[in-house]
């Protein structure tokens, strides 16, 4: 019986690459809710998980999964209610596992979030600059 290929780890199990992340996350508003009524809790969370880095792979994905993470979003808020069931705990540990939201699921998603080198560089360069100045004025 012949081995099995060996996986490359910057391949991915599947022959797919990494997808790089970008720490600062997603710029711009967030997509209109897909749901029904919002709430206020719901509305700044929405606003919040459409900053994250994750946000950039989930509208590489498509609408939807706007629906997904506002199903989360509501999710996770009833959640923190004091009387959620554990189904609810559940569901909202799912879907944030659906969606790369813990670290385990980053990894079995090949995620990785990546810092803006080029702008770190360009802030390094600026704030040096500045020291010059001061230094001189």
């Amino acid at each position: 019986m012949p081995n099995p290929p060996k996986m490359e780890p910057q391949r991915g199990a599947r022959g797919r690459g990494i997808t790089n992340l970008p720490a600062e996350g997603r710029k711009g508003g967030p997509p209109e809710w897909p749901l029904d009524e919002q709430t206020p809790a719901e509305a700044r969370l929405w606003r919040e998980l459409w900053t994250t880095p994750q946000s950039v792979a989930w509208e590489r994905m498509g609408s939807g999964t706007h629906r997904e993470v506002a199903r989360y979003a509501r999710l996770a808020i009833a959640a923190e209610d004091f009387d959620a069931t554990s189904a609810t705990h559940a569901q909202a540990t799912a879907l944030a596992d659906r969606l790369g939201l813990t670290p385990k699921s980053m990894r079995l998603l090949l995620w990785q979030v990546v810092a803006d080198e080029v702008a770190e560089k360009r802030q390094e360069t600026s704030a040096g600059a500045r020291g010059r100045i001061k230094a001189v004025g």
